[in-house]
């Protein structure tokens, strides 16, 4: 799905949105090999700006709109514009979970029965809670309703929660690394503005604010914000590198403490894959863990549904995206492979796929359908890795983050 396609180059604008691109597929999902067949599938939506970001946007717009006169008439909308967007809520591009739904029925219907539909979970923010019912609704649709999964679990994120990055007290930020970027791209932008608002007094933050509020105001709409025609594409491209930096200093690589908040989840992950009991000490809750209600084995298609900077966390535990050099806060490399907008765009997926191949069993790790190399568990070129080696491949996340976990309470 692409949004305001009638408008030359919009597709490339929007995928330098970082995480606020809408959903794009980073690859083309690849079936296994003819003699294997996916026997299970993990499959780990959209919003509106949080109450902080809400309030900086609608201060920058406010001040844009008090200039006295628009020296460019791409300005002009704003003498009739009103800040309308909500807060924390899904937009209705998050609706592209229910296709997401829709194509997870067609791909996976072979592993699917009336004894053996998805089971659901997501963390209890409203936007995760409303991404999985749209992707339930759209799974059961797809399926003509012979199929109907539930959302079974909401986990909460005032205890303990394998879906959100909320039990690390002690991790620290990405706000260094993002603020040291800003202050070398921001100016000229600002400054840029204010040749075209006279009077606005637009600072480097307002202009990072009003860049982000083009993906907010288009995805909410869906139809591209007037709000993008203000900037050229090589200021999105020093945007998108803000939301880079962001994920990877925040929960990603970068952060001490960024890593341990997926272990986690990587522990039930691979409880599933290998029909053995959760053994963690860290962020899963025990009493839902060890139920079969709440948390069984047995099932061939799991759906959770989670927030990008857990994603993030979960990415960099496993071992995907490694980094040999970490991101230049002053220095952006084109070449790089960490993006956010290939990570964790708007409505973004994990799918680890268990595929029995002969008397074999293997893993397989798509993110947003790109498959992923997997070379740390021996993974070949068709990306396939023996299941007891990506078991072994886990020993951060089997010892409990080797120590960081207590860290984060230290």
């Amino acid at each position: 799905m692409s949004l305001g396609s009638s408008t030359p180059g919009s597709l490339e604008i929007q995928k330098s949105w970082a995480q606020y691109s809408p959903f794009f597929a980073a690859g083309k999902y690849e079936d296994p090999p003819e003699h294997c067949k996916v026997v299970q599938i993990q499959r780990h939506g959209a919003r509106f700006p949080t109450a902080g970001p809400s309030a900086a946007i609608k201060a920058a717009v406010s001040k844009l709109q008090s200039a006295k006169v628009f020296t460019d008439p791409r300005l002009s909308f704003l003498e009739n514009y009103t800040y309308d967007l909500g807060q924390d809520d899904l937009v209705p591009f998050g609706a592209q979970e229910f296709d997401a739904g829709r194509v997870h029925f067609h791909r996976y219907a072979d592993i699917v029965s009336n004894g053996n539909i998805p089971f659901v979970r997501a963390s209890s923010s409203e936007r995760v809670v409303l991404s999985a019912t749209n992707w339930t609704a759209g799974f059961a649709t797809a399926s003509s309703h012979a199929y109907n999964p539930k959302l079974s679990v909401i986990l909460s994120e005032a205890l303990n929660d394998t879906l959100d990055d909320s039990m690390c007290p002690n991790a620290g930020n990405s706000d260094a690394q993002t603020s040291r970027w800003l202050s070398d791209y921001g100016p000229p932008i600002a400054a840029r503005l204010n040749t075209l608002a006279p009077g606005a007094n637009l600072t480097s933050a307002d202009a990072f604010s009003l860049l982000s509020l083009c993906p907010f105001d288009t995805v909410a709409k869906n139809s591209l914000s007037p709000f993008c025609a203000i900037f050229t594409p090589a200021e999105f491209q020093q945007f998108e590198y803000s939301g880079d930096l962001d994920k990877y200093y925040n929960t990603g690589y970068g952060q001490p403490l960024g890593p341990v908040q997926g272990v986690g989840y990587i522990n039930e992950l691979l409880a599933r894959l290998t029909g053995k009991p959760v053994e963690d000490n860290t962020q899963t809750n025990r009493t839902l863990d060890s139920s079969p209600t709440t948390f069984p084995l047995n099932r061939t298609v799991y759906a959770d549904f989670s927030h990008d900077n857990q994603m993030i966390a979960i990415y960099a535990a496993l071992g995907l995206f490694s980094q040999t050099t970490p991101p230049d806060p002053s220095l952006p490399n084109p070449d790089r492979n960490w993006l956010a907008s290939r990570l964790v765009p708007f409505s973004a997926q994990m799918i680890t796929e268990k595929v029995v191949c002969g008397q074999s069993e293997y893993v397989r790790i798509f993110v947003n359908d790109a498959r992923q190399p997997l070379e740390f568990c021996g993974a070949k070129e068709d990306g396939l890795c023996e299941l007891g080696a990506f078991v072994a491949s886990q020993s951060y996340a089997r010892n409990d983050g080797s120590g960081d976990f207590e860290k984060c309470f230290d």
